[in-house]
């Protein structure tokens, strides 16, 4: 069982769907971790306390406050209490930009990051920025640029250690519509995408990204009249996404050396993409990553306003 008197904070990564949560001790160790799907998206603004303590009621001090450092969408304007963005160029949030929270529980000192905007053209990160700061931590002057995949997949250019700009692709989300929803779902397997078919797609597709809608119901054509096997056209669908997006981003950002916050099988999907166009693409844990920032912003706690 956790003891109470080892857990000195509480990080917390608040995203759209999920919660997760990390105890740690003084030293930095993790103690606990802990997941729940109560996600901003499930949750009114009066039950974010609630699913919080679901998850940490046992580890928060009895007899006096614990520090809970908050990333992600429970900071957004539908979650428990707004963090305003900072706004590009800027560095990453620190404990300084963070929002107190007014917890009914007298256990809790919640902060909530704040996210990054940028005004023109008008995008918005709520969370990837402490990913971006975990990344800064062993790099704190870097220059280059970061990919962050996900369902809305940001990149972020830095000098410097600082966010010049970003900007983000719905490209995983159009998959996830295009390969449920639409006429393409009945020829595509739900087994993993042939990688062939994927680095393909991703190579036609960079060279001619207008061919795109085109392109797209080539996919249902292949499969009924060429042959094209379920697992192949899974492969081409995402190949022709994201090679689209790689086509869209090249002029703006650097692709030759990027670092790519992210290990599973859509980071390694976008690896892929960048090595079969002649990019270098380096993978890192996006969850190591993660709490490396929300720690980085606890090592200020004491310093920050209250």
């Amino acid at each position: 069982m956790t003891s109470q008197a080892n857990v000195t904070w509480i990080a917390a990564d608040w995203g759209t769907t999920n919660l997760r949560i990390w105890a740690l001790d003084t030293a930095g160790n993790t103690i606990a971790h802990r997941c729940s799907a109560k996600g901003m998206g499930t949750l009114a603004k009066n039950e974010f306390e609630a699913a919080l303590l679901e998850l940490v009621d046992d580890l928060v001090k009895a007899d006096g406050t614990t520090p809970v450092v908050v990333c992600g969408m429970a900071g957004s304007r539908q979650g428990w209490a707004e963090a305003p963005y900072k706004t590009t160029p800027c560095a990453p949030p620190s404990i300084d930009d963070a929002t107190i929270v007014n917890a009914t529980d007298p256990r809790l000192d919640v902060r909530i990051l704040p996210g990054i905007k940028q005004i023109t053209p008008a995008d918005v990160m709520r969370g990837e920025e402490t990913q971006i700061t975990g990344f800064l931590a062993d790099t704190p002057n870097f220059s280059g640029t970061l990919c962050l995949p996900g369902t809305h997949t940001k990149w972020v250019a830095l000098e410097n250690g600082v966010v010049t700009r970003f900007r983000t692709f719905m490209t995983g989300e159009t998959f996830a519509l295009l390969s449920k929803q639409s006429v393409l779902r009945h020829g595509l397997s739900d087994r993993d995408l042939d990688a062939d078919a994927f680095k393909s797609a991703t190579m036609d597709i960079f060279k001619t990204p207008q061919a795109l809608a085109a392109e797209l119901f080539g996919v249902r054509a292949a499969g009924l009249i060429a042959d094209l096997s379920p697992d192949a056209a899974r492969g081409r669908l995402s190949g022709l996404l994201i090679g689209a997006e790689l086509a869209a981003v090249k002029d703006d950002f650097d692709l030759s050396a990027v670092t790519i916050l992210g290990s599973d099988h859509i980071a390694k999907a976008y690896a892929s993409a960048l090595g079969c166009l002649g990019y270098e693409a380096t993978p890192l844990d996006a969850e190591t990553i993660t709490l490396k920032g929300l720690a980085l912003a606890y090592s200020s706690y004491s310093k920050a306003p209250s």
